[in-house]
């Protein structure tokens, strides 16, 4: 999208609407009552959430109407989708589901072909993750997907990771109006344990002066090398919350070294 471009699609975006989260409750509540000229205004108004979504696609090559064209789709699905009942900012609810359509019509385009039968049981893998979401309430493992399916882990696993697209490590992946949370905090270090020793000693040191929850939390990241959900999972509390925590313990460290 070229910075001056203002028209996609025959879209005047300089025109846009801006719905406030009053009116959108209300057009949603019109909307499900089943007015249909309230999810047309609703689609109008979220039109800017798509041009802010597509951006994040422009070194991709693709034609910029083409991925407004799909992120649209995304934007009505999560419009048809959506129940006031979740308590979320609809943009939060939609945002993904946008990006998961233009990443789907990426992969379905992308010129490194995939077979279609690893095509096949990865999207039939996908179904079955969100059924097992709705089930559960949890995130299944692929085994679980798997034993769904009736196929060795191994097939669901090999399928899953040829549909994939590369990713930014500092790409975010979660964001709930605090600090966001970025693909490099799910990584584990599996890095020689004595290769940065001194580093170490030094974190060990500063790790002193904290209270017991933000050092066992420094521990299991930088010591243990586990990642920011393993480490909720086991303390029980959200990863959002490591997070937070783990970021205020090292600014408190590095605060504490340079008095």
């Amino acid at each position: 999208m070229t910075k001056h471009k203002v028209e996609i699609c025959g879209v005047d975006t300089s025109k846009l609407p801006v719905l406030t989260n009053e009116e959108m409750r209300e057009l949603f509540v019109r909307m499900q009552d089943g007015d249909l000229s309230a999810r047309e205004e609703l689609v109008n108004g979220n039109l800017r959430l798509v041009l802010s979504v597509i951006q994040r696609f422009n070194n991709r090559g693709e034609h910029v109407d083409d991925l407004f064209q799909v992120g649209c789709i995304g934007l009505m699905k999560s419009i048809d989708n959506f129940d006031l009942k979740h308590n979320v900012r609809f943009s939060t609810y939609a945002v993904p589901m946008i990006i998961g359509e233009i990443r789907r019509y990426l992969r379905d385009n992308n010129p490194i072909r995939v077979s279609r039968s690893l095509r096949d049981i990865a999207y039939k893998a996908l179904q079955v993750r969100e059924e097992l979401i709705n089930k559960t309430s949890k995130e299944p493992t692929a085994v679980e997907i798997a034993e769904e399916m009736d196929v060795p882990h191994s097939d669901v696993v090999f399928a899953m990771d040829a549909i994939q697209d590369p990713v930014s490590l500092f790409e975010p992946i979660y964001n709930d109006g605090g600090d966001p949370i970025y693909v490099v905090d799910q990584i584990s270090d599996d890095k020689d344990k004595d290769s940065n020793w001194t580093d170490k000693l030094s974190l060990k040191e500063g790790m002193h002066r904290l209270n017991e929850r933000e050092n066992m939390i420094l521990n299991k990241r930088f010591f243990q090398g586990k990642t920011q959900m393993e480490v909720a999972e086991e303390i029980g509390i959200s990863q959002a919350q490591v997070s937070r925590l783990e970021k205020a313990a090292i600014s408190q460290m590095n605060k504490q070294m340079f008095e």
